[in-house]
This record gives C-alpha cells, structure tokens and sequence, in this order.
C-alpha cells in the first residue's frame, strides 16, 4: 500500500525566519493514488475568522499522527517544509526530514520546463475544475494539487473519489494487455563479412572498450 499526504499551508508572509506564521494546513490522504476525503466549504482567512481556531501547538500532535511517515507531496515543497518546521520548533517536535518531501512544483517543471507551472495553471493544463478556488485555502489547493500531482506522474488510472457521505467515487483503471510472444522469432540479419568489420572496428577502440567483452 502506498500512502502519501498531499499538502498545502497558508502563511502570514513568506519567510518564517523574520517572523511570518503558518495560520492553516491543508492535507489530503491518497492510497495508491486514491482520494479520500471530505469535501469542506473554503473560507477566507482574515484575523476574524482565526480569532477561535486552534493555535499549532494544540493540533501538532494531531498532524504528525495523521501524517505518519508517509511522503508528504507540495507544490514548492521547500516554502511549506521551512514554516512547518518552524512551527515544530517552537512546540519542541522533531523537524521534518527533506527527502520526505515530494515537489510537485520541480516535477512539473522537468515534465514541462516551457511552464507556467502555478497550480492554477496546471489545472488548466490537464481540465482539472477549480471553478470553486476563488480565494486561496489550505484544504482548496491540497485537494487540487492531488489531482495534479496524479495527471504529473501519467497515472490516471488511480481511483479519484471525493469521500464522505456516499463515497462516490469515479474509477478510472488503467487496462494492461499483456505483450505477446511472436510465434516465430525472426531470423537474425547479421552477415559473417559484418561481424568480421565489427570485431576489427572495436579492437581499435582501445583495450579498455565495452564492446570487447562482447567478442
């Protein structure tokens, strides 16, 4: 079984080092490249609404239970590993390990290096729907960023479901069809006379060369 968080944070600036706090997580469970979770109503983040929502220290337990030692996949997985960390530091919890992380921000920019490569983009790239990102949120963009994580490494085959009351989900499987073995092999076309040009071509490589313990 493969179990992967795809996460997102929402942060108060850009650098934990001068101060700026992570205010939300967004994390979303795949199995096997599966979802499986619920689908909530995304608010905006302003000092108001923060006002009665637990602070870091009362959820980290919860988190690092939740998140086990499975991978943890974000879009610029460097930003949001540095303030989670930060936050982990103040409560006096373990960092997070970096090569836990998976970067979808440089998986898409080696699958496609002419970009754009936000997260808005991407969806539009693979017609992945985020009518309803109207405002940016945690939970919004962990639940896109899995299916773009999923059309990234070419595996559409994976079951995509939102879950929770009903659990409809939409199956969408990859069908292997197993390659056949040729009734007759085919009959070699090598020539003696270019078998001998070959072995007198490689000598002249050098005694070190590859090809010589294939004479």
């Amino acid at each position: 079984m493969l179990r992967e968080i795809v996460l997102d944070t929402e942060t108060t600036g850009l650098d934990p080092a001068n101060g700026d706090r992570l205010i939300e997580i967004g994390c979303v469970e795949i199995v096997n490249r599966d979802m499986d979770c619920d689908a909530v109503e995304v608010h905006g983040l302003t000092k108001e609404f923060l006002q009665d929502k637990p602070l870091f220290k009362d959820v980290a337990d919860e988190f690092l239970k939740f998140i086990g030692d499975a991978p943890l996949v974000a879009h610029n997985a460097t930003f949001d590993l540095a303030f989670l960390n930060a936050e982990l530091a103040r409560v006096a919890k373990p960092p997070l390990r970096a090569d836990r992380m998976v970067d979808t921000l440089a998986l898409a920019r080696r699958r496609h290096p002419a970009g754009p490569n936000g997260l808005d983009a991407l969806c539009k790239r693979y017609g992945i729907d985020d009518s309803e990102r109207i405002k940016h949120g945690a939970l919004m963009d962990s639940l896109l960023l899995a299916s773009v994580y999923v059309e990234l490494l070419g595996e559409r085959q994976a079951t995509l479901g939102l879950g929770g009351q009903g659990e409809a989900q939409t199956a969408l499987e990859l069908r292997k069809v197993p390659a056949l073995a040729r009734p007759n092999p085919l009959p070699s076309r090598l020539m003696e006379a270019g078998e001998a040009l070959h072995r007198e071509f490689v000598k002249t490589l050098g005694p070190k060369a590859l090809w010589l313990r294939f004479l």
